[in-house]
């Protein structure tokens, strides 16, 4: 087995400097190496069907198959549900730029794997398998605040060339009760953007509360209305179809300001239609 001595956390990396680390190959999301005893897991953010999501240092990560039903036998699927008891170290990258390996560290298992729905690469639901994982030592390395803010703005402008069908099928699916954060030099919440472009798209251009045209059209002619979650991300709030409406700027500012009951009333039930 050869030896090798994994990069510092935090460090970013290109494919190829990944690759001749660990000694893998340079394609897909899981990658195993016999030559160093490892499983590279890559979370990219940026181009993956999947949406991993980390809930209290905890990263919920999707399993290999892009298309169809998944299974805890195929390939690194099997890999990474038995490396508690194979000898395999797992090691995580996550992508927040295109071609820029992030590396988080060694991971381990935090429970066992379970499933849900998500669409595949071909836009049909389908069953995955979901492992839950946390750093071996140590904490999580801050990411700077710039680069999961440019992040927001790739997936955000992505969303926008989906059609209403895709867009709904996504926030419907991927919408999250437990709403995922990483430390940046505050904490962030990681809203769902498939959450967002349904709200605006249900709005048809008009404000959810004072049902006024949006101000202003976006350079790609889309109505300009921001997006708001009813009960507040910071108070427990989830980042649901349900809970998440489109506003103007001033309906905006005032449900942060104001906040009134009878406005939160008006909103759920618009919502419910």
């Amino acid at each position: 087995m050869a030896s090798f001595t994994p990069p510092v956390p935090g460090a970013t990396l290109n494919n190829d400097e990944l690759t001749a680390t660990f000694l893998c190959s340079g394609q897909g999301g899981m990658r195993r190496s016999k030559r160093t005893n490892t499983l590279v897991i890559v979370s990219n953010h940026v181009e993956s069907v999947y949406d991993d999501r980390w809930i209290n240092d905890v990263l919920h990560y999707t399993g290999m198959g892009q298309v169809g039903p998944q299974s805890l036998e195929f390939n690194q699927n099997r890999t990474l549900n038995e490396s508690p008891n194979n000898g395999i170290a797992v090691h995580l990258f996550e992508v927040f730029t295109k071609r820029v390996y992030t590396y988080i560290g060694e991971v381990v298992l935090a429970g066992k794997p379970y499933q849900e729905q998500q669409l595949d690469a071909e836009g049909s639901d389908r069953p995955v398998w979901v492992f839950p994982l946390r750093l071996k030592a140590g904490s999580l390395p801050e990411v700077p605040e710039a680069t999961l803010k440019a992040l927001d703005q790739v997936k955000e402008k992505r969303a926008r060339y989906l059609s209403d069908t895709e867009v709904e099928k996504l926030a419907k699916q991927q919408g999250q009760a437990k709403v995922g954060t990483r430390t940046v030099s505050a904490t962030q919440h990681q809203r769902s953007p498939w959450v967002a472009e349904n709200a605006r798209r249900r709005a048809k251009g008009r404000c959810e509360l004072c049902g006024e045209p949006a101000p202003f059209k976006r350079k790609d002619g889309s109505p300009y209305l921001e997006t708001h979650h009813i009960e507040w991300l910071a108070n427990g709030g989830a980042d649901t179809v349900e809970n998440t409406v489109a506003l103007c700027p001033n309906c905006h500012r005032k449900m942060h300001v104001v906040n009134n009951e009878s406005d939160r009333v008006a909103l759920r039930t618009k919502v419910s239609q």
